[in-house]
């Protein structure tokens, strides 16, 4: 029992060493749990909560522009009236990519002919070859933006925090959905909320 236990334990770990930005520049410390010594608070740092996000259900989501790998800059705030689902991902996440088939096949493909929906996967920090290279693997054909710096991803949640996650933004611009990891109950939530709010 015990030695199922660890290895369980020892698998956790791994997924979210995985998903964690230091985990791609070697370093050891598991990262992304809640208590975790990488959430330790400072005055320089916004509070934030258990899983790194320092936005919630209810905040009007921040603003910015990005620039797409095709090179069409997009601004949140210019698609009000709009559901809208950001997705932080990267391509050294491992869980990003197994979650991303799924928002393909279950978001993407549903709803991307829907005038009112609007998905962008924003890639954290990675130069456009390796996100077009990225796209390529995953076989994803929804819009990927680039974020130099992961300055998009520090208005939502930790700078050092992990991924994969993802905002749902009403048409008024709110927050009303946030979702960290792959969870397939939470994700089939993600799935019918987004339905729901574009009936």
């Amino acid at each position: 029992m015990m030695k199922r236990f660890f290895i369980a334990a020892v698998a956790i770990a791994a997924v979210l060493v995985s998903c964690n930005p230091d985990s791609k520049k070697g370093a050891t410390a598991v990262g992304g749990g809640a208590g975790s010594a990488e959430f330790s608070q400072t005055k320089a740092q916004p509070e934030a909560d258990s899983l790194g996000n320092i936005v919630k259900v209810g905040d009007m989501a921040p603003d910015f522009t990005c620039t797409l790998t095709d090179g069409k800059q997009v601004t949140l705030s210019a698609l009000r009236g709009k559901v809208v689902m950001l997705q932080f991902t990267a391509s050294w996440c491992g869980v990003c990519r197994k979650e991303m088939p799924f928002i393909e096949k279950d978001i993407w493909l549903r709803h991307k002919d829907n005038p009112n929906f609007v998905l962008m996967g924003i890639d954290r920090d990675e130069p456009l070859e390796t996100v077009l290279k990225f796209a390529e693997t995953t076989g994803v054909t929804y819009p990927l933006a680039l974020d130099p710096g992961a300055d998009i991803f520090a208005k939502y949640a930790l700078r050092e925090a992990g991924i994969t996650r993802n905002v749902l933004i009403d048409k008024e611009g709110k927050i009303v959905m946030l979702t960290r990891l792959y969870k397939e109950d939470e994700f089939a939530q993600l799935v019918a909320k987004i339905d729901s709010m574009l009936q």
